[in-house]
Parts: C-alpha cells; sequence; structure tokens
C-alpha cells in the first residue's frame, strides 16, 4: 500500500524536483543507492522495471525505505501493463511512472489510489494523458524534444505539469537549460550514477549540490 497520496507525491516531486531513475538487480547496492540520494536531500525516487529481479528487489527496498528514509516516495517506472501494475503496487509502490500512456494502468492506479505518471512527447498525447487523469505527466525522451519543446507547449497550456526524463544530464547548465523551459521536475538515469568507483558518499555530495542549486527554481515556483 502506497504511504502517500497522489497530492502528497504531487507535493514531493514539486518540492523535491529531481528523480533518479535507476535499476540495479542486487538488493544492498540498490539500497546504497537509494540511501545516498535520500541522505544528498531527495525524497522521490524511481526504480524501474527493466531486469528479472526489479520485483524482489524493489519489495526489499520499499521495506528499507520505510525503516531507513521515512519521507522518500519510491516509485516503479518502465510500466506497461495493468498486471505489472498490480504487482508493484502489491508490493507497496507509491506512484507508478510509464514511458507511454496506458488508460487500463491509469484505471488500476485510480481504483488503487495510487498516482500515476504517464509519459507522452507531443502535445497531444500530453494533454491526453491529463485527460485520462493524471496530475503530472513525464516527457520522454527529453533529448529528442529539447527544453525547446517545453517551453513552446507551456505557452497554449501554461498548467501542465511536466517531468522530463531522457537527456538531462546531472550539471547545472543541463537543469537551469530544463528548468527554465518550464518544466516541474527532472528524472537523471544512469548519467547521475556514473563514474568509476563511485562511492555513495560521492554520490550523496552529487546529489546534494544538484539539490542546492535546484532550490532556487522550486523557491520561485512557490
Amino acid at each position: 500500500m502506497s504511504a502517500f497520496t497522489p497530492e502528497q507525491i504531487l507535493d514531493l516531486v514539486t518540492n523535491h524536483p529531481i528523480v533518479p531513475v535507476f535499476y540495479h538487480p542486487d538488493s544492498a547496492h540498490a539500497q546504497s543507492i537509494v540511501k545516498a540520494c535520500y541522505d544528498g536531500g531527495l525524497r522521490v525516487f524511481e526504480f524501474t522495471n527493466r531486469g528479472a529481479m526489479a520485483l524482489p528487489v524493489f519489495t526489499d527496498l520499499v521495506k528499507y525505505v520505510r525503516a531507513n528514509c521515512p519521507d522518500m516516495a519510491m516509485g516503479i517506472g518502465t510500466i506497461l501493463t495493468p498486471a505489472d501494475t498490480e504487482l508493484f503496487l502489491d508490493a507497496g509502490a507509491d506512484f507508478v511512472v510509464q514511458p507511454v500512456t496506458t488508460a487500463a494502468v491509469g484505471d488500476v492506479c485510480r481504483e488503487r489510489g495510487v498516482s500515476w505518471v504517464p509519459a507522452g512527447s507531443t502535445l497531444n498525447e500530453l494533454y491526453q494523458a491529463t485527460l485520462l487523469g493524471a496530475s503530472l505527466v513525464k516527457v520522454f525522451p527529453g533529448n529528442v524534444v529539447g527544453p525547446g519543446f517545453i517551453k513552446a507547449i507551456k505557452g497554449p497550456m501554461p498548467g501542465l505539469k511536466l517531468m522530463v526524463t531522457g537527456g538531462v544530464e546531472p550539471t547545472t547548465d543541463s537543469l537551469t537549460a530544463w528548468f527554465q523551459a518550464g518544466v516541474t521536475a527532472v528524472g537523471i538515469g544512469s548519467q547521475l550514477f556514473s563514474g568509476q568507483n563511485l562511492t555513495p558518499e560521492a554520490l550523496q555530495e552529487r546529489v546534494a549540490a544538484l539539490v542546492q542549486h535546484v532550490s532556487s527554481f522550486t523557491t520561485k515556483a512557490a
């Protein structure tokens, strides 16, 4: 069962707008990554359904987070079917992220009272996702559309709340470009965790610096 309402998830994402996007088949390693991100100041984490060990590792992660990172929302990404949605919601997912928009997945999330974040890469897809009930929509892949796309569509639809994933780099320049374009949040994948022998301490420092940088954008939004 989710520890957060959809409204609480939206508040968390708005106020802590960097969302790590991560998968690893080893529970202990995944736990160390989540804890480093938490200690660095992040409060929303997306674990992806991209391997055979995704469900057991995620199940362990949820238990770990509930005990050690009490105000961290743990979401599951790369969800395509209602069946997988049910499995990960039963494991405790706080929110569900898709690389596409599947109305049936949205129906399951709504029935279970869990936040649903579908995705699109055109204005029509993003708008249709909101008509299906999404309060936050993922823009994917970000590296294809670019910050200019966000700025352009926010003109006719300034109320859209968007989380861009794919093509977001863990640098001040990249974050500035996306937030100035008008995104609500960004998802950062493998680049956040890159580097030879990256220790949890080094990851925590990297995250903390990025959190400090985006704080000016969340302050303006508030």
